[in-house]
């Protein structure tokens, strides 16, 4: 296994680390006490827990695999989104010091102004590898949302499908202000958008989750694919948590999760028409990247409307590194990674169907929403499971419906049939303190 730990200059205890305590906020002067007294409304109970349990907002003092140490407690990491474990693989992690010898450590640059050479090699993979016509690289699937969603739709209509990733929800606030005409709708319900779609101004875009962040289900591709194209729309993805993981489906494929690892629209057997694929290196390939999939015009025309291109700065050449090399890792070993990576999420699920728990994958992806009982017992689930080892996403309301209030696990090719199995055995003990929702349940 991989460790690695923080240098020997820096306190390596918790208690050796110490802000200075905050000054009350009536300390503050009227400038800032008019931010600090602002109400937090639906995020009130998530500050708190930040402000008090041991799983939020920490700090990670050392790794060792998928283990991790805060202070002098060690836990196991299911909160990684880590999916094929390339953070700790040694191949990558080797490659990089050459390109930093090459190109420094971060090209400053924005990207309209110029790029390093990795830029080009790693969007003319990515292309090949998702079977689009073209890609187009910026740092954060967050940058995209705030400035790609705005220059698709400008003075159109952007339709946000209502559990769409909060990132999509940010990038419709923006549309809106530029004036676009902002709508949710939910993909159990396409009657309604087709409705709206009739009437609605173009451009039209219809914004939907890939493998959906807490459910890790997959949309109604087929379906919202046919109501597209019938209106003259297209179709966005944020596929953040499928690329890497899904891909093309084959007789040789050596998991349900497909071959190659190139997406939920490969996966699902669909084209690209009418189709903005939107993607993260960040999940799969422990990577600062993250692209739009498009035509080349669209990539074009994008490179001047879209802001982050213009404006922001690029991705260290670390990231284009590890991306590009991850690439490379997974063309010639992706799939065995990902058998590895579904026998594990097989594991766990099996596990939890024993116990006769609720979960809300269908899908047999690797995120499992495992709701509690009682959504008022989730603060005291997390520290259950902080004292017992394990890291895990305590998911409150209003992050999901207060029904879907509990934890979310993730699990990586890292993760070893151990670490699943310990994490059995806690929830066996955690569901007799605080009661998880049962599969015949609501």
């Amino acid at each position: 296994m991989t460790q690695i730990s923080i240098p020997a200059e820096v306190p390596a205890q918790v208690g050796t680390v110490k802000a200075a305590a905050p000054a009350p906020v009536d300390a503050y002067s009227g400038a800032w006490r008019s931010v600090l007294d602002q109400p937090l409304g639906p995020r009130a109970e998530l500050d708190r827990m930040r402000e008090t349990a041991p799983f939020y907002d920490t700090t990670v003092y050392e790794i060792d695999g998928r283990r991790v140490r805060i202070g002098d407690h060690w836990l196991t990491d299911f909160a990684s989104c880590n999916y094929l474990g390339l953070d700790l693989d040694r191949e990558v992690i080797a490659a990089v010091p050459q390109y930093l010898d090459r190109w420094g450590t971060h090209p400053s640059w924005s990207r309209m102004i110029a790029s390093p050479e990795p830029y080009a090699a790693i969007e003319a993979a990515l292309a090949d590898l998702l079977g689009a016509q073209d890609a187009l690289l910026l740092p954060t699937i967050t940058h995209i949302q705030l400035s790609v969603l705005p220059a698709l739709v400008a003075q159109g209509s952007l339709f946000v499908e209502v559990h769409a990733h909060q990132t999509a929800h940010d990038g419709a606030v923006m549309t809106a202000a530029r004036g676009g005409t902002v709508a949710r709708f939910r993909e159990d319900r396409l009657d309604r958008l087709e409705r709206r779609l009739r009437k609605a101004p173009f451009p039209r875009l219809i914004c939907v989750d890939g493998v959906h962040s807490m459910t890790g289900n997959a949309p109604p591709l087929a379906e919202l694919l046919q109501v597209a194209r019938a209106h003259d729309a297209l179709l966005y993805i944020d596929d953040a948590h499928g690329f890497g993981v899904v891909g093309e489906r084959t007789p040789h494929e050596t998991s349900p999760y497909g071959a190659r690892g190139n997406g939920i629209v490969r996966h699902l057997g669909q084209s690209y028409d009418n189709v903005i694929l939107v993607g993260g290196f960040s999940k799969a390939y422990s990577s600062l990247l993250a692209f739009v999939a498009c035509p080349t015009p669209v990539k074009n025309y994008l490179k001047s409307a879209a802001g982050s291109y213009i404006f922001s700065g690029p991705s260290p050449v670390a990231s284009l590194a590890t991306g590009l090399v991850g690439l490379q890792i997974n063309e010639r070993r992706g799939d065995e990674l990902r058998a590895r990576l579904y026998a594990l999420t097989r594991r766990l699920l099996d596990g939890v169907h024993s116990l006769g728990l609720r979960t809300l994958n269908t899908s047999g992806f690797p995120i499992i929403e495992i709701p509690l009982a009682d959504a008022d017992d989730a603060e005291a689930l997390g520290h259950f499971l902080y004292e017992r080892g394990v890291l895990a996403g305590v998911v409150p309301y209003p992050i999901v419906p207060r029904e879907n209030v509990g934890m979310r696990v993730q699990v990586t090719a890292a993760n070893t049939e151990a670490e699943i199995d310990d994490l059995l055995t806690v929830l066996t003990d955690a569901h007799a303190r605080y009661p998880l929702a049962l599969a015949d349940g609501p």
